[in-house]
């Protein structure tokens, strides 16, 4: 069975700290109380986004209200390899760091693609995935309004083609960003 494989890879990231303000790295009091928001926090989080219209800003108008995805848990641990990879490597990329870290480029001894993380997390058979990335936001709102603010990572957010999602997110204090997001989007048609 042919399936159309249209990978959307998001170059693009933002710093900033819940509250306001900018910074080049989240402090070490902003990691150590961070506070991890639940699967189901994420979900209506990112589905209430969805559901409004606004203008990405990628030359396409005005998008949205966009249908609520749904959580996907192989989407979900392959975001969560790649933020720790960016954690434990103190780098930022869609790019895996082909370190031990970035488990599905060490085992193909180079680094990782996020389709490659995907694939190896079980998630196959896909029509459309997509990967948006952000660091050194402390908190989910300042995230997702950071990702709308990116054309890029807005188009994704926003693309009414994905059906499932997944977050992971990883603390690393002495790091650049302190904390790492990876949001990975997919659709299959027969699943």
């Amino acid at each position: 069975m042919y399936y159309r494989r249209l990978l959307i890879v998001l170059v693009g990231f933002f710093i900033t700290n819940c509250g306001g303000g900018t910074s080049s790295s989240t402090t070490n009091s902003d990691t150590e109380s961070f506070v991890y928001p639940t699967e189901n926090e994420i979900l209506v989080a990112i589905n209430e986004a969805r559901n409004q219209k606004i203008d990405c800003n990628d030359g396409l108008g005005i998008v949205g209200p966009s249908q609520p995805l749904v959580w996907n848990t192989a989407l979900a641990e392959a975001a969560y390899e790649h933020s720790r990879d960016l954690a434990m490597t103190d780098t930022f990329s869609h790019d895996g760091s082909g370190t031990e870290y970035d488990i599905a480029g060490y085992n193909r001894g180079r680094k990782s693609f996020f389709t490659e993380r995907i694939d190896d997390h079980g998630y196959t058979d896909y029509d459309i995935v997509g990967e948006n990335i952000g660091g050194g936001f402390s908190c989910l709102t300042d995230v997702i309004a950071g990702w709308l603010a990116s054309p890029g990572h807005c188009a994704n957010m926003m693309n009414d083609s994905f059906t499932e999602f997944g977050v992971g997110i990883v603390v690393e204090t002495g790091t650049q960003y302190g904390v790492y997001w990876t949001e990975e989007f997919g659709h299959r048609e027969n699943k």
